[in-house]
């Protein structure tokens, strides 16, 4: 087990920064999401956000989180982002964390799914989506920087809510992640500055037919609590909910496309403001201090998949047409160019321990409610915030119930992702046991 000791701050004063900057392009681009869209946007139904959270002075090591309401990073535009940020600040890596919303109403980032148009883009929307990808490395390293400039003197607090329009997308009545852990950061003057909030549920209230940016449920809720709450800087990030779908897309919809639009719409908006009142809830409840600086602690684990096709196979995928058709091709592609077959998925995961009071897991991708139930029975539940669509985006991750189940979570999706194909068994335990060597012994269930 790993995880050093930091300072701890008797008198409970932290430095702590926040900042966040506009990432809405000024022009059409080609929305990510949902392979069903084929155009590049047709507007704006509300503005997008990188935001930034600092923690702790120079002497304390500080560490870095950046929330953006995006589909999904890139593992090499993160690591890009945080060897920028290190050159300027000395901020290791472990102490740097991105956090995506999994908006499916934001625009497409270079090499995030590459495959989920099952065709390729036209070079000219192509150079419009790098062109965004550059501006969006320049926004996250300077919202970050931001952060660190801005710190002052303030509090920490934390406490765990509860909401409930996630819904098991797989199967009905299947598990849940209804937790909403929220971090608070008050100034000396017991004024509000900022607010973290995590959910376990996709971002999908609006549905593919719809082609315009926007932050759908999470947006909804950043803007309503920074509506109500002037002056406080709202992040919100993403749980194990990567099968479950908000309720409302299992409710019946009107005829006609504008009314469905129109109703989903609403949805989103009902969502996230569901979100923000239990917000304001917590804020008058009862919450627990935070003492210390976080010590970062990251680790890459390797990921198998199970047994590659062979080139034979991979033609006979070709001839099928469709989806299949087209990720065969490019593994065929590959093939073709001397190169080998990716055989197993370096997976980041990453953890921050506030002392022995609060550990955060950032698990990478599209993570099944699994592993945060599994984690909440290891770890002591009281002081556990499990995260996940951190820091990279190369697939669904399953757990061994979700890979034996098999369907769109248990593998199907890698059509759309990239990799050859679903993982071998025993990826749940080794991403497990990841987590166990970077949250300290001290964080284990009084069971274990």
């Amino acid at each position: 087990m790993q995880g050093g000791t930091r300072m701890t701050h008797n008198d409970g004063v932290i430095e702590v920064g926040v900042a966040e900057v506009d990432i809405t392009p000024d022009y059409p681009i080609r929305l990510s999401g949902y392979g069903s869209r084929r155009t590049e946007s047709d507007g704006i139904i509300q503005r997008i956000w990188a935001k930034a959270l600092a923690i702790g002075s120079d002497s304390d090591d500080p560490v870095i989180l950046v929330t953006v309401e995006n589909c999904g990073l890139p593992d090499e535009l993160t690591e890009e982002v945080s060897r920028r940020v290190k050159e300027k600040t000395g901020i290791s890596r472990a102490h740097f964390a991105a956090c995506f919303t999994h908006t499916h109403s934001a625009p497409c980032l270079t090499n995030a799914a590459p495959f989920l148009f099952s065709t390729d883009i036209p070079p000219d929307q192509q150079e419009t989506i790098d062109r965004y990808t550059r501006q969006f490395k320049d926004w996250m390293e300077a919202v970050a920087l931001e952060a660190l400039a801005n710190r002052e003197p303030s509090k920490l607090t934390w406490s765990i809510g509860e909401l409930g329009f996630a819904k098991n997308r797989r199967t009905e009545g299947g598990p849940v992640d209804h937790s909403l852990p929220c971090l608070q950061v008050r100034d000396l003057d017991g004024h509000l500055r900022a607010v973290w909030a995590s959910y376990a549920c996709h971002c999908t209230t609006l549905a593919g037919t719809d082609n315009h940016i926007c932050g759908d449920w999470a947006g909804f809720a950043q803007e309503n609590i920074q509506e109500v709450l002037p002056g406080v800087t709202a992040l919100i990030t993403i749980g194990c909910g990567a099968d479950a779908n908000p309720e409302s897309r299992m409710m019946p919809m009107p005829d006609g496309q504008e009314e469905v639009f129109n109703t989903r719409l609403a949805y989103a908006k009902a969502h996230g403001e569901a979100l923000s009142e239990e917000i304001q809830r917590m804020l008058i409840s009862d919450t627990k201090p935070l003492s210390s600086v976080p010590t970062g602690a990251f680790e890459r684990v390797s990921l198998p998949f199970d047994t590659l096709p062979t080139r034979e196979e991979w033609e006979a995928r070709v001839a099928e047409g469709g989806s299949r058709a087209y990720h065969a091709q490019k593994h065929l592609e590959t093939l073709q160019r001397g190169e080998s077959i990716q055989a197993e998925l370096s997976y980041p995961v990453q953890a921050w321990t506030f002392g022995d009071e609060l550990a955060v897991v950032f698990l990478a991708s599209e993570v099944v409610v699994d592993y945060s139930l599994r984690l909440k029975s290891e770890l002591d539940v009281e002081r556990l915030w499990v995260g996940a669509y951190a820091n990279a985006f190369p697939c669904y991750i399953p757990s061994e119930r979700v890979l034996a189940e098999g369907g769109y979570e248990g593998g199907g999706a890698m059509l759309y992702f990239g990799p050859p194909t679903q993982f071998a068994p025993g990826v749940e335990q080794l991403v497990i046991d990841t987590v166990h060597r970077l949250v300290p012994d001290a964080f284990l269930s009084e069971s274990q």
